[in-house]
């Protein structure tokens, strides 16, 4: 058959041979003759073989073309593109081989795509995970940083001596609570203790005396002031008597007034009832 020639020219090209389980020579040059045929192909007859050397030199020479990077002429691609048909047509080379054959991209393009992907996600992750870390520390700068903490000691160190001093102070406050009062003083005879609270007594009511007393002694250069106020009080309420006088006179007066014009008002209807009556 002819499908080991096939795998033959398209491992010549470049491309995966459609059956690679049969061992194949060093692929021939283009151009150059005939290479061997195998008892299979000899069966075939001359027809086949010669479509299966041209589609084989075809690939070969579009497949070069794809490597070296040369553009072909229309003309070119279109004679190409009718053998591959024709080809095809024949069932010398299927489809799927023209496919894998025509295909520009290298096979191990995608393993450097790959790589430089990889590549770029461990760069975002670790500018990703400096990011964290420099968010962090802004966060907790308040509490890791030296100069912060330095501060926190200060004030804590502060605290501490002001309620040691607390401490102390109240110590001695209960010290001298808790121990007698005689014996911070000088001892005094029971003889003489009615006399004691007599004179606490009468210290007391001295004290709140001079209190007084002194009160009265810082008004005394207040005591002018107090005096003139005194005497405006005074005058206006004098011109405020002598006007309710006024006025309690117009009252009177008004009352007169009234009761006056009252009598006439009643002596005139008693008249008018009177003439009224006679007529």
């Amino acid at each position: 058959m002819a499908a080991p020639r096939r795998s033959l020219s398209l491992r010549d090209t470049g491309t995966p041979p459609v059956a690679p389980g049969r061992p194949s020579p060093s692929p021939p040059p283009c151009g150059a003759g005939e290479p061997e045929l195998s008892s299979d192909s000899e069966l075939d007859g001359d027809g086949d073989t010669e479509l299966e050397l041209e589609c084989s030199s075809c690939l070969s020479e579009e497949s070069d073309e794809e490597q070296g990077g040369g553009a072909p002429r229309p003309s070119q691609r279109s004679a190409v593109a009718a053998l591959l048909e024709q080809c095809v047509a024949a069932g010398t080379v299927s489809q799927e081989t023209l496919d894998l054959t025509c295909r520009r991209t290298p096979c191990f393009a995608k393993f450097a795509e790959m790589e430089e992907m990889v590549n770029m996600e461990a760069e975002i992750n670790e500018i990703k995970l400096k990011t964290e870390i420099m968010q962090l520390e802004h966060e907790t700068a308040d509490i890791t940083h030296r100069f912060y903490l330095g501060k926190k000691c200060e004030i804590l160190q502060d605290m501490n001596r002001h309620l040691e001093a607390i401490l102390k102070e109240k110590r001695d406050l209960r010290k001298r609570l808790i121990k007698h009062r005689c014996q911070e003083s000088l001892p005094i005879e029971a003889t003489y203790h009615k006399s004691i609270v007599e004179l606490l007594t009468e210290a007391v009511t001295f004290i709140e005396k001079l209190e007084s007393h002194l009160q009265s002694v810082r008004t005394i250069p207040q005591i002018p002031h107090m005096m003139n106020n005194m005497d405006t009080t005074l005058s206006k309420t004098k011109v405020l008597m002598i006007e309710l006088e006024e006025l309690t006179e117009q009252i009177l007066k008004w009352e007169e007034l009234q009761k006056e014009v009252y009598s006439n008002n009643v002596c005139n209807t008693a008249d008018l009832d009177f003439g009224l009556s006679l007529t």
